[in-house]
Formats: C-alpha cells, sequence, structure tokens
C-alpha cells in the first residue's frame, strides 16, 4: 500500500500564506474555527425560551438544538475533504460561510421545532467546511511541533468564545427574543466572509491537488483509517469530544434543576471554560520545548485521575456547585492541553492528503463525539452522575487507545512530536 509520501511529491513553500502575517494567519483560522463554538454556547441560555416558543415541554428533548447541529457538522466533513483537496481550500471555506449565514436566517423565521432542527442539521453541515478546511490549511503551512503551537494559539483565541458566548446571548436576549442571536450569528459569519476573501491566499501547493476519482478518494480514507498513529489519536479525539458534548448539553439543565440557580450558569461556564482558553496559552508556550506526546498525555491523565475522584464526590453526595465548577474546570483545562497536541499527532503522517485525512478525522471525531454526547445527555437524571461517568468512562478508554498505539509507550516523544 502506498504511503502519503509515496502519493505526492514533497514541496517546499517558502510562504505557504503569502500576504498576510502569523498572527492573522492565526487569527483567521481561529475565526473559522469558532464558528462552531458560537452555533453551540451562544444557544445555552436560549434553550428554555426557544423550547417554550416552539412548544418543545420536554427538557432533554431540548438538548436536540445542540446535537442536530453537531451531527449535521459531522456527517458533512467526509464531503469536505476530497473536494478541497481537489478545488482547494478558500472556495470552499466561502461556500460554508455563506450556507452558514442563510440557515441562520431561516433558523430565526422557523414556524415550528421540527423546521429549526432540520436548518440546524443544514447549518452544522454548512460550516463543517471550517473545521476540516481550518486544519487542511495548518497542516499546508506547518508540520509536528509548529503545527501544534499554531494550533493551540488557535485554540486559545477560540476558547475565548465558549468563556463568552452565553453571557453574549443572555446580553443580546435582554435586548431581542431569541431568534436575534442567529440574526447575529449570520452577521458575525458574512463578516469572517469578508476578511477571508479580501485577504486569505490559497494555502494548497497545486502538486497536491487531487483528482476526485472513486478509486483515489476511497484509497484516501483507506489511508487515513488504517495509519496507526492517525486512527488511534483520532478515536481519542471521539472519544474527548464525546464527553465535551455531554457536558455542554447537559450544562443549562446541571445549573436550573440540579442546583437551582440558571443564572449562575454563564459566569461559572466562563470560568470552566476560561481553563481550557489556559491551558492552549500554555500549551503553545511549551509544545516545541516539551513535545506534543508528553503533553497530551499528562493532559488525559490528569483528566481521567480528576473524573474518578469527582465520580466519588458525586456518589458520595458531596457535590455542589463549587466541586462541580473545580473538577470541571480542572477537566477543561486538560482538554484544551490535549486538544490541539492530539490532532497534530494524527495529522502528521498524512501531510499529502491533509484535506482527505482532516475529513475523516472530523467525521469520525464529531459524529462519534456527538453519538457518545447524546448518550451522556440523555441520561440525565437530575444529577451531574452521568456526566461525571462519561468524562471516567471517555478518558480511561481513551488511555487504553492511547497504549495501543503507541505500543503501550506514553509520555514518550516519537518521530519529534
Amino acid at each position: 500500500m502506498s504511503t502519503p509520501e509515496q502519493m505526492a511529491p514533497h514541496v517546499v513553500v517558502a510562504s505557504p500564506h503569502a500576504g498576510i502575517g502569523f498572527r492573522e494567519f492565526v487569527g483567521m483560522i481561529a475565526a473559522m474555527m469558532a464558528m462552531m463554538a458560537l452555533g453551540i454556547d451562544t444557544m445555552l441560555p436560549a434553550l428554555p425560551a426557544i423550547g417554550h416558543s416552539l412548544g418543545v415541554a420536554d427538557e432533554n428533548e431540548r438538548q436536540w438544538i445542540i446535537t442536530s447541529f453537531v451531527l449535521g457538522f459531522g456527517i458533512a466533513t467526509i464531503f469536505y475533504g476530497p473536494l478541497s483537496d481537489r478545488y482547494g481550500r478558500k472556495r470552499l471555506m466561502l461556500g460554508g460561510m455563506a450556507g452558514y449565514a442563510v440557515c441562520c436566517v431561516g433558523i430565526a423565521f422557523a414556524p415550528s421545532f421540527t423546521s429549526l432542527l432540520t436548518l440546524r442539521v443544514l447549518q452544522g453541515a454548512a460550516i463543517a467546511a471550517t473545521r476540516v478546511v481550518a486544519t487542511s490549511m495548518v497542516r499546508d503551512c506547518y508540520g509536528g511541533r509548529q503545527m501544534a503551537r499554531v494550533m493551540s494559539l488557535a485554540m486559545m483565541i477560540f476558547l475565548a468564545v465558549p468563556v463568552l458566548a452565553p453571557s453574549i446571548g443572555q446580553i443580546i436576549m435582554l435586548v431581542f427574543p431569541w431568534q436575534g442571536l442567529f440574526l447575529a450569528l449570520g452577521a458575525f459569519a458574512a463578516t469572517v466572509f469578508t476578511w477571508i476573501a479580501l485577504r486569505l491566499p490559497e494555502t494548497l501547493h497545486p502538486d497536491y491537488r487531487r483528482p476526485i476519482e472513486a478509486r483515489t478518494v476511497l484509497l484516501g480514507f483507506k489511508i487515513a483509517l488504517t495509519t496507526r498513529q492517525a486512527c488511534g489519536y483520532m478515536l481519542v479525539q471521539a472519544l474527548l469530544q464525546g464527553s465535551l458534548l455531554g457536558f455542554i448539553s447537559s450544562i443549562e439543565q446541571v445549573f436550573a434543576d440540579v442546583f437551582h440557580a440558571p443564572r449562575l450558569m454563564p459566569p461559572v461556564f466562563a470560568l470552566i471554560a476560561g481553563a481550557m482558553g489556559v491551558a492552549s496559552l500554555l500549551n503553545s508556550r511549551l509544545v516545541e520545548r516539551l513535545g506534543t506526546r508528553r503533553l497530551g498525555h499528562a493532559a488525559i491523565v490528569t483528566m481521567t485521575i480528576a473524573e474518578i475522584v469527582h465520580l466519588l464526590v458525586v456518589l458520595g453526595g458531596g457535590e455542589s456547585i463549587w466541586t462541580f465548577g473545580l473538577f470541571q474546570a480542572i477537566a477543561m483545562f486538560s482538554f484544551g492541553l490535549s486538544a490541539g497536541n492530539f490532532s497534530a499527532i494524527a495529522m502528521e503522517p498524512l501531510a499529502s492528503l491533509a484535506g482527505t485525512a482532516a475529513s475523516v478525522q472530523g467525521f469520525v471525531m464529531m459524529v462519534g463525539g456527538s453519538i457518545i454526547g447524546t448518550l451522556i445527555g440523555q441520561q440525565f437524571n437530575g444529577t451531574t452522575l452521568p456526566m461525571t461517568a462519561g468524562f471516567v468512562l471517555a478518558g480511561s478508554i481513551g488511555i487504553l487507545i492511547i497504549l495501543w498505539t503507541d505500543r503501550g509507550r506514553m509520555f514518550h516523544p516519537q518521530m519529534g512530536s
């Protein structure tokens, strides 16, 4: 079987994002990635209002406003990779942004819960371009620890969104009904669309363009799914994404039904999410010195141990808003420390089919994560037990997969990573 390196020549691009500086490039990647987070986190304070407006009585059913978006996002990622490897990154990104903005307007005028969910699936499918194309662009331009540094810096900016988004959503709803949230998201998408259209160059080198042929696409999928390092770390990302989505889909109910403090949700959520941003900043400073594996492995082990202790607190009846905030902040810090590193490790051996690889990995991570997150969220029973148990299981299974992938060696750098 051909390796990625054999499928295309090694091309050195002196300035892969010519015309814009490093900081602007990182800012663009972060803005692209932020579209997904905005599509989820600004909704959290609005879930009760949307449910009431569209006649949704069951609180667990409201979780589908989040899940439908993520599911559409995940399914669509499988198509964007081959398309971006053939036609380039930029035009696909612009198309996704335009589709997202149109769906935002449609959702604001949705007449029923069913139509809203349908449009949320389409909205997620449109903006899935950002996940695949942004990752592919970074891989087009950088590799190894430098790629991890770029991803960490982008994640640091991107993770400011979950910190602020619920509060932004709550502020908008003080002035406008819930429909105003979607109109604001559409306006933001139009702004980023304009920025990309005017400033972003094409990053895919002509020698790496791949034809859209069934045999070629399937070969790319096969390589992405059978390369041990790529596959193993892709599965770990899916598990962690699932635990994160279980947390996000349940958080509004946790503060309303467990702690009876719905107004505290935005500030506490901001503190918890802020831990992710701090971790990403720390990772960008340390990754080139310590390596992606040491930091990523330490993060998932720390998260798993912390959540085991959290589970014991919950089972012992000692859960409070303070213990919840503390342990979830540790979990989110660990998530922020591992996300960019595991993504870089998974993409590292697949340079010559970066778009296809990002597509396959995004599909598995988001669809698998949405299924896991839905299973966790739908188990909500008026306590934090399902959410906490989800983190413990995800971390424990993730560690086992890492041990399999790296043949029993953890915290050990391999090939410069």
